[in-house]
């Protein structure tokens, strides 16, 4: 690898670390650059997917504070799991365009969700209205979409992610944010296995972009209680907006 795509994988790794703990869609910034160091499609899709993964982790370790305790989010994780298996398997088993014309409007479509969030949940109910167990099966529902969602593709991962919890949680946005980095970990950890085993990695970017993740993720994640919930929600609102018309973009090229 020459000199000059290092420091290109390791710009982004470090922009899209951040951006994942805190807005999510930081895949867009390191998909984008594999392809400039000249790796086929399919191998910078996989190849990305294992490289944020230390990423996220770190995202985790950054905002742990804000992490709720009990049971219910360790539920989420085999759901996280097996969803996330699912979307690999559409991955490396069906061709990848009839998705990525699917992409941008789940992409834009849960923006808008994050960005209407108060009429729609005047529309459907206040999370603290619904039972628990009502609130048990949507927070299962919407986990397991994103977690498909994330195995096959993956960015603005952490935009659908926030979108659909915010909708079913009766939390602030810096606890779902948290939630969603660790999601995203699981996701990022699953990806990882299945993609070493079956898909074509190029460990070579892997080992350039990785580390770079690990501390654009804990900075990020270190920056999240510090922004107010408003800021939080306009940077993810627009980084969800220009990601879903970016992707919109590019199937019409």
């Amino acid at each position: 690898m020459h000199i000059a795509d290092a420091a290109l994988l390791v710009t982004a790794g470090l922009a899209a670390g951040t951006l994942n703990a805190v807005a999510g869609g930081g895949s867009l910034i390191t998909f984008p650059a594999m392809i400039a160091a000249g790796l086929p499609p399919v191998s910078a899709n996989v190849s990305n997917s294992v490289s944020v993964f230390p990423g996220y982790a770190a995202s985790v370790a950054g905002s742990r504070a804000e992490l709720p305790r009990g049971r219910e989010l360790v539920a989420l994780l085999p759901t996280t799991v097996l969803g996330t298996v699912a979307g690999t398997v559409l991955l490396l088993a069906t061709p990848a365009r009839a998705f990525e014309l699917v992409v941008p409007f789940l992409v834009l479509g849960a923006t808008a969700v994050l960005a209407f969030q108060g009429p729609l949940r005047r529309f459907v109910g206040h999370p603290r209205d619904r039972s628990t167990r009502h609130r048990t099966v949507w927070v299962q529902a919407m986990v397991a979409l994103a977690a498909v969602y994330g195995g096959y593709f993956g960015a603005a991962l952490g935009v659908m992610v926030v979108a659909g919890l915010a909708l079913v949680l009766d939390a602030s946005l810096v606890r779902v944010s948290a939630i969603k980095n660790l999601i995203s970990a699981v996701v990022g950890l699953t990806t990882l296995v299945v993609f070493a085993l079956f898909g074509p990695v190029n460990w070579v970017a892997v080992a350039v972009v990785a580390p770079a993740t690990l501390v654009g993720g804990y900075a990020g994640a270190r920056l999240l209680p510090r922004l107010p919930p408003m800021v939080l929600r306009t940077v993810i609102v627009a980084f969800g907006t220009v990601i879903g018309l970016y992707l919109l973009w590019r199937t019409r090229s």
